[in-house]
């Protein structure tokens, strides 16, 4: 069995470019608006549920604490959109990704750390391991296709068993 232990990146949207977008406002222009009551940081990330005349859904997802060190087993891909997670209560999360490909490219699996007020947007096609909390009880505004299962045919999500694999990932808390 091939072993892997992933080390974890702080992430920025210059190392995580292959997978998709870094939602900050750390570094990004903005617009004053409201009367000088908001800063408008726009245009972060670009939400890709258009195929087939797919529409754009918001979901908030409450995580649990994953154990650490942490066995990825699996993969999961979304073919047809891309899939946005935008942290609500500034709790810090791990992101493990490998570019997108028919199949996952295990040579290129990484891993990253969210600071809490950084969201991610996997581009159509990214291998992403589930949610990673780091806390009980993290909440993320997620973004995605709308998916009705009673009318909707396409398979949304492509799921991937390496757990033939020994990939690890630990933050040595």
């Amino acid at each position: 069995m091939k072993k892997i232990k992933l080390n974890v990146q702080t992430l920025t949207q210059e190392n995580f470019n292959q997978f998709g977008d870094v939602i900050e406002t750390q570094g990004h222009d903005f617009d004053v608006i409201n009367s000088g009551f908001a800063n408008k940081y726009a245009n972060l990330a670009q939400i890709d549920t258009s195929y087939e005349n797919g529409k754009t859904a918001i979901h908030i997802f409450i995580a649990k604490k994953r154990p650490m060190p942490l066995q990825i087993d699996m993969l999961e891909m979304h073919p047809f959109f891309s899939q946005c997670f935008i942290p609500r209560n500034d709790k810090a999360f791990i992101i493990v990704v490998a570019p997108p490909a028919k199949e996952p490219n295990l040579e290129q699996i990484s891993a990253f750390i969210s600071d809490g007020q950084q969201g991610v947007n996997f581009a159509r096609g990214v291998w992403h391991f589930p949610l990673i909390s780091l806390e009980d009880d993290a909440q993320f505004i997620t973004i995605d296709r709308h998916y009705d299962k009673s009318i909707d045919s396409m398979e949304q999500c492509n799921i991937v068993n390496i757990d033939s694999f020994n990939i690890t990932v630990d933050i040595g808390q």
